[in-house]
């Protein structure tokens, strides 16, 4: 919903989910005042599927800003990820002038606005019958003392999150 303060203020978060291209799209073509953004938007939405194609793993976390007087300006969320992309702008600069764009420089600005999310590790250890019955008998014959404390807390743990899962 747009306030009165900020009439073109376009709200492009879904929850965690940033809206689609299409969405940006009919927006700036049904709003008068922002239409002549269209072709600009076009534009860096090319561009950023060019270097995604050049570089996926390096540009995953990147975004392309402005292209203005032949030189292309791009933004990473970290120092380290700049640097990494730092190296690899001859072969983007090279990769993107035979696709017919005209650019004679690269530039990366780091905005630490946009954050990198490691994928929670899912853990997938799964028990034998022959090892689950190994560690109860573990459990149940390690002396009961202050050092053990934790382990048989861990062990009554792995025990209890593997009884339901199937052997």
């Amino acid at each position: 919903m747009q306030s009165p303060q900020q009439p073109y203020r376009l709200n492009i978060k879904r929850g965690k989910k940033l809206a689609n291209a299409n969405e940006v799209s009919s927006f700036l073509r049904h709003n008068d005042k922002l239409s002549p953004l269209l072709p600009t938007v076009k534009r860096n939405l090319a561009l950023q599927k060019e270097c995604e194609k050049v570089l996926p793993p390096i540009f995953a976390h990147c975004a392309v800003l402005n292209l203005a007087e032949d030189q292309l300006i791009l933004s990473a969320p970290n120092a380290a990820i700049a640097s990494k992309l730092k190296q690899q702008t001859p072969k983007l600069l090279t990769h993107l002038q035979q696709q017919g764009w005209q650019i004679s420089a690269i530039r990366i600005k780091v905005q630490v606005k946009k954050t990198v999310e490691k994928p929670q590790a899912i853990k997938q250890a799964i028990f034998s019958a022959k090892a689950l019955d190994a560690f109860k008998s573990l459990e149940k014959t390690l002396p009961t003392t202050k050092e053990n404390a934790d382990l048989k807390q861990a062990l009554a743990r792995l025990l209890a999150r593997n009884s339901s899962e199937p052997t």
